[in-house]
């Protein structure tokens, strides 16, 4: 992922009009002073695969607010296409997408550009119900960009059959393998292929351990620290002593559900939606599981955050409005669907609802481990960073580089995809 400077991005755009023949454009700073109290009809774009549910929360605000409607613009479905989409449209300083749902690694970089509207003084959203770590992903040196919509966070699904009860620590769970090893089965399972769920995970067990990756400007790395380095050697030494199988360095998120559901785990690190799977009829582990939040250091581990985070396009003409559908989102009917849909809600209250909790059983472990979860790093470079984590993570967890290699060369690339 690029970053562009606010300069460099309005020279661009003004030198391209002034060769059509067009007037000069507003600069990204310009813009975001312009419009605040605009209303009108709005468009909110979102990845297709993804929008059911908010689909929803667009019929009912079009009923309640006839005369700003807002429309629907279908985005493609993978996550590279959406982003590219956007992009070329800011690029080209187009207001098309009044409100646009970013995944919450996008959020800085469409700040750090100018592409996000600040969401302060008149724009200003009340955040005070929301979990914190979804606004701390929604938030860029200080300021907050884009209001939370949905989030996610991981789970540790163990075998009530094999243990009494979840361990809390990396040492506890170690200690506890040897159930696994006598049932011949795996003891912990996880995403350590060499994808976006390798940082998930790196990015979990660094944050465990009080570790960062990136100071808060976003860019400076923070990888060289004994924290970190804790953490990478817990990972290294676990595929060293078998208690996660050399196997798992092929594992995404669907090979860990195939591996537990078929009951060749002892535990398994996922997301929530893993829950009806492992629950299911034809489970073989329906009636012999249980879940936790995710060990850590010395107690509760510390989940990464998945979900959208909505933001107003800073060449909007209909701010007010973008901002009240995006308050509107927030409200506590839009949340509710939006658990009803299994799209976890950003509002703290809804985990409380004991109705909800009857019908998915994981929402109290999920808030808990939503309270004590950390987004990935907050930056404006992060594909480059989520590399450097990811590709030196794999070689150290695969015996091709030290922890201390692996952690020089992490903090090399981490600087200079910030420079």
């Amino acid at each position: 992922m690029s970053y562009i400077p606010r300069a460099l991005l309005a020279a661009a755009a003004a030198g391209a009009l002034v060769l059509t023949g067009c007037s000069n454009p507003l600069s990204a700073d310009q813009a975001a002073e312009q419009n605040l109290d605009g209303r009108g009809p709005i468009t909110f774009a979102m990845g297709k695969h993804d929008a059911a549910v908010v689909l929803e929360v667009i019929e009912r605000w079009n009923a309640e607010n006839p005369e700003e409607e807002v429309t629907f613009a279908e985005l493609p479905g993978s996550a590279d296409d959406q982003r590219n989409a956007l992009v070329q449209s800011l690029q080209a300083q187009d207001g098309q997408y009044d409100v646009m749902a970013l995944d919450v690694v996008w959020t800085a970089e469409f700040a750090a550009n100018g592409w996000a509207q600040p969401l302060v003084d008149e724009l200003e959203l009340d955040t005070s119900g929301l979990l914190p770590a979804t606004v701390e992903s929604a938030t860029y040196r200080d300021t907050l960009y884009a209001g939370p919509q949905n989030t996610n966070g991981a789970l540790l699904y163990y075998r009530t059959d094999l243990v009494d009860q979840a361990p809390t620590t990396w040492a506890e769970m170690s200690d506890s393998c040897g159930a696994a090893f006598d049932a011949g089965i795996d003891c912990y399972i996880g995403q350590f292929s060499n994808y976006e769920g390798l940082t998930v995970n790196a990015s979990e067990a660094i944050n465990a351990f009080g570790g960062d990756i990136v100071g808060d400007d976003g860019q400076t790395p923070a990888v060289d620290t004994p924290e970190v380095r804790a953490a990478l050697q817990t990972l290294v030494d676990a595929f060293n002593n078998g208690v996660i199988p050399k196997r798992a360095t092929g594992f995404t998120e669907e090979e860990t559900n195939l591996n537990f559901v078929e009951g060749d785990a002892l535990y398994a690190r996922n997301w929530p939606y893993m829950y009806a799977n492992a629950a299911a009829e034809e489970s073989n582990v329906a009636d012999s599981f249980g879940i936790a939040p995710l060990p850590g250091e010395d107690g509760i581990g510390t989940s990464t955050l998945g979900g959208y985070n909505n933001a107003i396009n800073v060449f909007s003409e209909n701010k007010a409005t973008a901002r009240d559908f995006i308050a509107y989102i927030q409200n506590e009917e839009s949340q509710r669907q939006f658990m009803e849909a299994a799209f976890p809600p950003v509002l703290a209250s809804i985990y409380d609802d004991s109705a909800l909790a009857e019908e998915y059983p994981y929402l109290p472990v999920l808030k808990e481990s939503l309270e004590n979860a950390k987004p990935r790093p907050v930056t404006p470079f992060y594909e480059a960073i989520s590399k450097a984590v990811r590709d030196n993570a794999y070689a150290a967890i695969n015996g091709d580089a030290t922890v201390d290699e692996a952690i020089a060369n992490m903090q090399a690339a981490i600087d200079a995809a910030g420079r």
